[in-house]
């Protein structure tokens, strides 16, 4: 038994310990009250409300303890990993530099064919009676290079105001491409880019996020490919679930490989050297291996590393307008 599942058998006994006490203590004041008609109403009683502080407390242990203990076998089966909880997980994603109290749960972690990382996410914003709590789940895939920083929102789990995405991404990075992708999703890229999002992006790659991943949104950020799900748990018990997820990730990094041949034409421009000047004039050296044509390294220019963001106005003026429309409501029927 270790150290965490120690504090909560301790919990959950000195729980019930005070509920048993407490119940006594009124059952001796309803005794006192109802005199002698109580003598058999309230052993009955206490039976009743002890059964159900031990169900409580079994129910909660199943959920704390049960849980874990299920998902750590079910990794270990799958040659994975289980973390109960990650505070403050460090990744570049966009979700993950939001609000406070920062919590990963329930990390699976494989590294066969390449790292990625199932997980359940959740942050808070604002505090006292204005605090809001924010639940996501993710997948974090690791990539063979750094892309650039280009975000797809999926079309079918936005709202009525627009896109449920924590940020807002300036207008003119917007993509359009061909078919059902671009009514599935939006596709932003750093201005300057689009060329290099279509490499990316080939149809037999878009394909594969129509048919696997279009209810997630997905953003690719560093050496990072992540899938969001709001509201909704990506690590849970649900055999059905871990089917879909697996056939997801499946299905996207199967085409992963040719990501690794990216690489950005602006880096390599920026770090050539300056030619070198003999007195027979200036001669610029050839890097590479000689006979093999020379390419940038792997790395994101510093314009492309992250889309630029701009203020949710839309949202704002709406709710803005329901607040006054609710202000005015007051007033006209106050009296």
């Amino acid at each position: 038994m270790g150290p965490r599942t120690g504090q909560i058998v301790l919990f959950i006994v000195i729980a019930l310990f005070i509920a048993f006490v407490g119940f006594g203590v009124v059952g001796v004041f309803l005794s006192v009250l109802l005199g002698s008609s109580g003598g058999i109403v309230m052993p009955l009683l206490m039976l009743v409300i002890v059964g159900l502080a031990v169900w409580g407390g079994i129910a909660w242990w199943n959920r704390l303890l049960v849980r874990g203990y299920r998902l750590a076998d079910f990794a270990s089966s799958n040659g994975m990993s289980y973390l109960p909880r990650l505070a403050d997980p460090q990744l570049p994603g966009m979700i993950f530099s939001l609000g406070h109290g920062r919590e990963s749960t329930d990390l699976v972690r494989g590294t066969s064919p390449r790292f990625a990382e199932f997980a359940n996410y959740r942050y808070t914003t604002g505090s006292g009676k204005e605090s809001q709590t924010h639940e996501w789940g993710y997948i974090a895939i690791k990539l063979d290079v750094p892309l650039p920083n280009i975000v797809l929102d999926a079309q079918s789990n936005n709202g009525l105001f627009g896109s449920n995405l924590p940020a807002a991404y300036q207008r003119h990075q917007r993509l359009s491409l061909e078919g059902d992708f671009d009514r599935s999703f939006a596709l932003y890229c750093p201005e300057g880019y689009e060329r290099d999002a279509l490499y990316l992006f080939t149809p037999d790659i878009m394909a594969r996020f129509l048919d696997s991943a279009s209810a997630f949104d997905v953003e690719i950020v560093d050496d990072w490919l992540f899938l969001y799900a709001q509201n909704r748990q990506v690590t849970t018990l649900d055999p059905a679930v871990w089917a879909q997820m697996f056939g997801t990730v499946g299905a996207v990094i199967a085409k992963l490989e040719q990501w690794a041949r990216w690489r950005d034409e602006r880096l390599g421009a920026a770090s050539d050297p300056a030619p070198a000047r003999f007195a027979g004039g200036p001669v610029t050296p050839t890097p590479g291996e000689p006979g093999r044509p020379w390419a940038p390294p792997p790395g994101v220019a510093p314009e492309g590393r992250r889309l630029k963001r701009t203020f949710p106005w839309a949202s704002v003026l709406v709710f803005g307008a329901a607040a006054v429309g609710w202000v005015v409501f007051r007033v006209m029927f106050a009296h």
